[in-house]
């Protein structure tokens, strides 16, 4: 209940924003399917796929696939809490829009993890380019999350956790102006087996903070697998 409580006061906090905003809200549902792949100690992958589908758009209520992303990363340790990433992503855009793109996106991160008592904190620092046929968006990203069990002090089968982001993001582009922008979210999720994790929450974004060009909610839903 501890994080499902400050999840809903966030959401009741941003009803009279998106009220006063429907024009420029969006809702999207986000469900996904991973797999986590330990090839040694210290290497792993992880493979993922996603559909992203508007449920709130211009004013209205729909339901319509927005794009769906395949995506890889690797992983590597290199010490105590500490990681190294690199990832590829394709974005199918085109068979479901008359306007948009597909994309390639390239990603490098770091992890920095340290736990105090039950509660584990994370840091990545994150780089991103995000190439389309006509243009180039570089991006550059920091999270803050927290994690940790709902009940004890460590997660066992059977039992649910919770986690907690804020990410701040600039996007530039050659002959743009930068975009900064603003995530935070929640997720409740259940360890059910040694191999699979359930979770579900929420995500909003803030694009373009400065004017506040747009606001987006996630409902966000995730099949995890470790094999």
């Amino acid at each position: 209940m501890c994080c499902i409580r400050p999840a809903l006061l966030f959401l009741l906090c941003l009803l009279p924003a998106l009220g006063w905003a429907q024009e420029r809200f969006t809702g999207f549902l986000q469900p996904q399917l991973a797999v986590n792949y330990p090839v040694g100690p210290t290497y792993s992958h992880n493979f993922s796929l996603q559909q992203r589908a508007f449920f709130y758009r211009d004013g209205a209520s729909v339901l319509e696939t927005r794009h769906i992303d395949l995506s890889h990363f690797s992983d590597f340790k290199w010490g105590p809490g500490r990681s190294l990433g690199l990832g590829i992503l394709y974005r199918f855009r085109e068979p479901f829009s008359d306007t948009g793109e597909n994309e390639v996106r390239l990603t490098q991160q770091v992890n920095l993890n340290q736990r105090a008592n039950i509660v584990r904190t994370g840091h990545r620092f994150r780089t991103e380019q995000r190439i389309f046929p006509t243009e180039t968006l570089h991006r550059f990203r920091y999270r803050l999350a927290l994690d940790g069990p709902l009940q004890g002090e460590k997660l066992d089968v059977g039992e649910a956790y919770w986690i907690g982001s804020a990410e701040g993001l600039l996007t530039a582009a050659r002959g743009q102006k930068p975009v900064y922008s603003l995530r935070v979210g929640g997720m409740a999720g259940i360890m059910a087996s040694t191999e699979l994790k359930v979770q579900a929450g929420f995500e909003y974004r803030l694009v373009g903070i400065a004017r506040f060009d747009q606001s987006v909610l996630f409902l966000l839903s995730s099949l995890i697998l470790s094999l």
